[in-house]
């Protein structure tokens, strides 16, 4: 599966209110909608939290005597940028409404 730029996807931030009715097109049961959702915004949330260990690798740098911490730059970049991407609920609820997510359903046959 191909990996998805969230830097670059336009969300609104701002809470809306949203007719559920359409949440259960696929599924036939909003319930079941919304437990999809909460499981891919997990997995949302653990991709980013991977990606931003990864980035993170630059490490704060003490002074001599050791009582200040001078933190770095591009640290401080990096934490700004990842604050600034929508929530992975917001993330999964946008992928669940354009139907990017692929779920399968063991109870059914």
């Amino acid at each position: 599966m191909k990996a998805i730029d969230y830097k670059k996807l336009k969300i609104d931030l701002f809470a809306k209110t949203k007719d559920i009715r359409k949440y259960d097109k696929d599924t036939g049961n909003f319930y079941k909608s919304i437990v999809i959702m909460s499981k891919r915004a997990d997995q949302i949330a653990a991709e980013l939290k991977q990606e931003f260990q990864e980035n993170s690798h630059i490490s704060n740098q003490q002074d001599r005597s050791g009582e200040e911490i001078f933190e770095n730059r591009e640290q401080i970049e990096l934490s700004k940028m990842y604050e600034q991407l929508p929530k992975p609920t917001q993330l999964a609820l946008y992928e669940f409404e354009n139907d990017q997510i692929y779920y399968n359903d063991v109870n059914e046959k």
